[in-house]
């Protein structure tokens, strides 16, 4: 079936004639029988069904028809409409172009055959090319025809399958020009930059002319299979359409003589035929009847000379799926003629005895060939014509117009689809192809309706949104993301954190109260100075100790609380430091044992105050607490809190321990107090021993005395008692290193407040005021007896 005023319909009928005559001069192929064919006008709606009818109404009885297939139509549509006549006749239909999906459906058309991939295969290539490119977000036109509505709703769904989304499906209507301004202003607004023109070759024509004069920019055009060879459709004035447009086209092939018969063609080898005229007179312009507005045609003129759909030879497409569908016909009779005791030996098919055939059908005693009989052996056909052509290869190149300033084109092929490859190797481009692309681009345009989400986002689709215009949020604290699009953030392992970034994690930092932080470098230094200035204070009380004001309130006493700041000093410089399990258990027992040897020597002192000032009788009371029951009563209050720290250590020690806990972004290196009992026991009997003593001194504060060392005493110890008082909630509030700061603090505090307190004023009088070094000074209004 051909359309009248079609070139490429022409040059589809006399490729059947050619290819009848090549197999009928083959001596070796169907040996003794020889094709015929009959051409119909199969343009528009009346003369399909005319020629339809017209093709199947010369039946006699069942099996006895004279059509043995039918060959046709380009259209879609066109061939679902003769199918259905055909199908229930059991008339093989074979069909060149017709490649909508919908055809494969053998319960609905199960008659219809054809040699050109149907439009899922073009869908599935269409979609590969999109993806290699990151093509996410198109737009589509389309035609109003069964073709292109069905193949672009194979393409929505094949699509959907790898998130290249649609953000418009719009059918152009040659007629409405409401129609034409919507798409205009679609293709104006949208962000999507590739749009999918899927349309048959006569809407594809009608479109571009409307569109050459809106000056639409900016796109990448991909074409379906229908116009995308079709280099008539170039012009300068859809140079910015068509620039750089892709798609995918039947593979070439080279039929030999096809060339020069198409070439060949004279009104004079069928001067019958009305068509061949009507075409002449169209290619040349001429009439084969007097006109004033004509020249006259001689049917000699050189068809070489012109150039159309028609006399372009130079590449095959269409054409050899003609030539294929007239040879899977005559495959198909070729196997119904081999005949062993009554069926096909290959196929199993029941078969026809060449010698009994008549060629006419028309006499009952002869076997005749039915159709039902073809369309049982086409099924089985598995051949390669002449020319090299396979019947089940689908083998698209890939197709990228290159436009000239003159408007003309030059297809190049950049590549191929074919699905005889694996999966993820279908689609192949040519390494050294050189790609033009749309928009007067020079590099691929970005066609996306979001752009991916980076490392360090999730993914969050919206259900009011197609799939590829999703949202990205940064990952939550504590979280990261390493992969694009990631859907979900996961989070880090307790001793790692994300980077700024969040797109991987790190081990988190520790912390730790360091030497080498100012913090840390402050309180070594206050430390040392204590030491230093205790160190100092024991030798000046060590070349004066011979003198009254040292002598005075037991000299002893006075050395080992020297010696017992000097160790409170140091031992602040065991909380500095990356915590080691030595260090843990060092620091709080060496605090807590000599902060007790440090109290009790204060409280040995105001005792001796005290009682030397309350007794009676002149040194009754000093018997009573003399330097053997003050060495004792140190030794006897320190052994206390010696017994408890080893009982504590023994059962419950201080560790180290990492605190993920108070800060999510960093480690704490800390000492874990291991029995909080002990500690806090620890600490209390320091407080016990502290506030008796700030008591006892504070009873013996106004005692007589021109030097009262129980008023020094009493001041100490309330700094020290108002030092530990804040210690308390300081320490249980402060955050990592500064909860360590806060207790070298109160060491260091407390330990100055009782060096200079108590030590000071001394150290004033004898180095700056010696003469008040005496006895004399010292007794002032203190009664002899008090001595």
């Amino acid at each position: 079936m051909l359309c009248r005023w079609n070139d490429r319909e022409l040059k589809f009928a006399r490729t059947v004639m050619f290819t009848v005559e090549e197999i009928n001069r083959n001596a070796q192929f169907l040996p003794g029988v020889s094709l015929g064919y009959r051409l119909y006008n199969g343009c528009g709606s009346e003369n399909l069904i005319r020629a339809a009818i017209e093709a199947i109404s010369q039946e006699g009885p069942a099996c006895s028809a004279r059509i043995q297939a039918l060959l046709g139509h380009s259209s879609s549509g066109v061939s679902k409409d003769i199918n259905t006549l055909l199908s229930p006749l059991s008339i093989p239909q074979v069909s060149h172009l017709s490649t909508c999906a919908c055809l494969s459906d053998k319960n609905l058309y199960s008659t219809f055959f054809r040699t050109v991939p149907s439009d899922r295969f073009q869908a599935l290539a269409l979609v590969q090319l999109m993806k290699n490119f990151d093509w996410r977000w198109v737009g589509i036109i389309y035609s109003p025809t069964t073709y292109a509505d069905k193949g672009t709703a194979e393409f929505v769904v094949e699509a959907m399958k790898e998130h290249i989304c649609v953000e418009y499906r719009l059918a152009y209507s040659t007629a409405s020009t409401e129609n034409h301004e919507a798409i205009v202003k679609m293709l104006r607004e949208s962000s999507s930059k590739v749009v999918l023109l899927f349309m048959s070759l006569s809407y594809t024509k009608s479109f571009l002319s409307k569109m050459a004069g809106y000056n639409i920019s900016g796109k990448q055009w991909v074409g379906s299979e229908a116009w995308i060879t079709q280099q008539d459709l170039a012009s300068v004035e859809r140079q910015n359409i068509l620039q750089g447009a892709m798609g995918f086209a039947l593979p070439e092939a080279s039929i030999p003589g096809l060339g020069n018969f198409l070439l060949d063609l004279k009104p004079s080898d069928e001067p019958q035929s009305g068509t061949i005229k009507a075409f002449w007179e169209k290619f040349f312009d001429c009439s084969f009847f007097p006109s004033n507005t004509s020249t006259l045609c001689t049917g000699g003129e050189d068809m070489k000379a012109i150039s159309n759909d028609y006399t372009d030879v130079t590449r095959f497409r269409a054409e050899n799926n003609v030539y294929k569908a007239v040879y899977l016909v005559a495959y198909a009779l070729h196997a119904l003629l081999q005949c062993e005791n009554g069926t096909n030996p290959t196929t199993g098919k029941p078969c026809v005895i060449k010698s009994e055939v008549q060629p006419k059908m028309v006499k009952r005693k002869h076997t005749v060939i039915c159709p039902c009989m073809v369309l049982e052996h086409i099924k089985y056909v598995n051949f390669t014509a002449p020319n090299g052509a396979k019947i089940f290869v689908n083998d698209d190149g890939l197709i990228n117009w290159h436009m000239r300033d003159d408007g003309s084109v030059e297809l190049v092929n950049i590549g191929r689809y074919d699905t005889s490859f694996s999966e993820y190797r279908k689609l192949k481009l040519k390494g050294d192809a050189k790609i033009v692309w749309g928009g007067n681009s020079t590099e691929v345009l970005r066609s996306v309706c979001k752009e991916p989400c980076p490392p360090g986002t999730r993914k969050a689709n919206d259900k009011n949104k197609p799939v590829c215009c999703f949202d990205c949020f940064e990952c939550p604290e504590g979280t990261i993301s390493n992969q694009t699009d990631s859907p979900d953030c996961l989070a880090c392992p307790p001793e790692f954190w994300p980077n700024a970034k969040k797109d991987h994690c790190l081990p988190k930092p520790t912390e730790y109260l360091s030497h080498k932080e100012i913090m840390g470098a402050l309180l070594t230094a206050l430390s040392c100075l204590g030491v230093f200035l205790a160190f100092l204070t024991f030798l000046i009380f060590l070349t004066h100790k011979e003198t009254p004001i040292v002598k005075a309130n037991n000299s002893e006493l006075s050395f080992l609380l020297l010696i017992s700041l000097k160790l409170c000093f140091l031992c602040s410089l065991t909380f500095i430091g990356r915590p080691t399990e030595w260090s843990c258990m060092l620091r709080h027992a060496a605090f807590g044992i000599t902060f007790v040897l440090c109290i009790s020597c204060v409280l040995g002192k105001t005792v001796v105050v005290l009682m030397a000032f309350r007794a009676t009788l002149p040194g009754k009371n000093m018997k009573l607490f003399g330097h053997v029951q003050q060495r004792l009563s140190v030794l006897a209050l320190t052994l206390v809190q010696v017994l408890f720290c080893i009982i504590w250590l023994c059962t419950n020690p201080p560790f180290p321990a990492t605190n993920l806990n108070y800060y999510k972004e960093k480690i704490i290196l800390e000492c874990a107090l291991g029995s909080a009992i002990g500690f806090w026991g620890m600490l209390g009997y320091i407080g016990l021993l502290a506030l008796l003593c700030f008591t006892l001194a504070f009873m013996a504060r106004k005692l007589p005395d021109s030097f009262n060392e129980a008023k020094l005493i009493t001041f100490s110890m309330l700094i020290f008692c108002a030092v530990w008082m804040a210690f308390i909630p300081a320490y249980v509030s402060s955050p990592g290193k500064f909860t360590v700061a806060v207790e070298i603090f109160a060491i260091l505090a407390s330990s100055f407040g009782l060096l200079v307190c108590i030590f000071v004023p001394k150290c004033y009088i004898i180095i700056f005021r010696p003469e008040n070094n005496t006895k004399k000074h010292l007794m002032g209004r203190i009664p002899p007896r008090t001595l």
